[in-house]
This record gives C-alpha cells, sequence and structure tokens, in this order.
C-alpha cells in the first residue's frame, strides 16, 4: 500500500478557483482501479494549506494515476493556483491487523 502527501499553499485570491479545478480530480480518482481513498484536507491553523492523502493499493495504481487523463489535466494547471513549490511525500505501508 502506498499514501501519498501532496501539500498545496494556494494563493488567498484563488482559492475558490482552485478548489473548483480540484473537484474533478478527486471524483475521477476516487473511481480509479487501484485507489483506496483520495481526500483533500485543509489545514486548520496554517491558512490556505491543503493536503491531498492518497491510499492506493500498489505502485502500478499510482504510475497509472499518474498517467491519467484528470491528472496530467490538473497538473499542468496546479502552479498557477500555489503560492509555493508542491511538496510531495510518498510512504510504504501496510494495513495493520487487529
Amino acid at each position: 500500500m502506498f499514501i501519498i502527501h501532496a501539500e498545496f499553499q494556494v494563493q488567498v485570491e484563488k482559492e475558490q478557483a482552485f478548489l473548483e479545478e480540484i473537484h474533478p480530480l478527486i471524483t475521477a480518482s476516487r473511481a480509479e482501479s487501484g485507489n483506496v481513498s483520495y481526500d483533500l484536507l485543509k489545514d486548520i491553523e496554517k491558512e490556505n494549506l491543503y493536503t491531498m492523502v492518497e491510499v492506493w493499493q500498489d505502485m502500478n495504481a499510482v504510475e497509472s494515476h499518474n498517467k491519467s487523463d484528470h491528472f496530467t489535466s490538473f497538473s499542468s494547471r496546479a502552479a498557477e493556483y500555489l503560492a509555493g513549490p508542491l511538496n510531495v511525500k510518498i510512504y510504504e505501508g501496510n494495513e495493520r491487523i487487529k
């Protein structure tokens, strides 16, 4: 299982446009084979900081997602909404069995 955290520091004046642009990405990504979850979280302490938390079954699913039309379309326009560089971290993990 792979967990991805992608942090977006969004320009204040472009926050609404960013949210409108990212919504189709979220919807389409959740429908992909191999996706476990795909959630956009807003930081409650840092203004206009969002983190996309993605969970994928395997690296093949991540690679397929990164080539998808909805991902490449969003990625090509993301920088126009950001106040700083995109920060992406990828973790490999296993689900705990109780």
